[in-house]
């Protein structure tokens, strides 16, 4: 008979995953609540419901973060959806940062187009590289 749990899992998992989907950092929402982030991870790596789950709850914590990001160049606070701290270059960095942290956690949908094709989506030619012998020195 194996250990009993010490965490249930049917319990914290929604609490995790809203909580994720507001945007806040799975280190955050664990320490919180009391869950060790690996025990977390392990229950995502073991199940592949509760892997969909935290996959939809990060997509919807990006668009979050996303969100509040555009509310803060608008120069809104916390109490209307924003982090503007009301200094401008505080806040250009808030910014820049979400938008940097996006673009690598969700590159597809945040990060820059990176074009593997032409224009008519026909592949772009492969650099040709050509291999030269070396010349030796003749033994004596």
């Amino acid at each position: 008979m194996s250990a009993p749990r010490k965490h249930d899992r049917e319990a914290l998992v929604p609490v995790i995953c809203a909580r994720l989907a507001t945007g806040e950092p799975m280190t955050v929402v664990c320490r919180d609540i009391g869950v060790p982030v690996k025990t977390v991870n392990d229950w995502r790596l073991q199940d592949e419901g509760i892997r969909e789950q935290f996959h939809a709850a990060r997509d919807d914590g990006y668009d979050a973060i996303a969100h509040r990001t555009r509310a803060t160049a608008r120069g809104k606070g916390e109490s209307k959806g924003g982090d503007s701290t009301g200094d401008v270059q505080r806040d250009k960095l808030i910014i820049d940062t979400d938008l940097k942290l996006l673009a690598k956690w969700d590159p597809r949908r945040y990060g820059d187009k990176v074009q593997l094709a032409n224009g008519d989506g026909t592949n772009l030619p492969a650099p040709q590289f050509i291999i030269q012998p070396v010349a030796t020195k003749a033994a004596e």
